[in-house]
């Protein structure tokens, strides 16, 4: 499952830093996230859409 979470945080001048805080998660798994190299939990993808003000489809696309 790709993301377009990094696409999506730069359309709304939003750090990794900023994103992981409000997400209660570090940098360090935005990046693996973003990176491909970790699928968030359920509960995560939720928390990123809604920072980021979009659906989980919208965040997430098939290979």
């Amino acid at each position: 499952m790709n993301n377009n979470i990094k696409q999506h945080r730069k359309e709304k001048n939003i750090s990794q830093e900023d994103l992981a805080k409000r997400c209660n998660v570090s940098r360090q798994t935005i990046n693996a996230i973003e990176n491909n190299k970790y699928d968030p939990t359920l509960s995560l993808a939720f928390k990123l859409a809604e920072v980021l003000q979009i659906t989980v489809d919208e965040l997430f696309k098939s290979k």
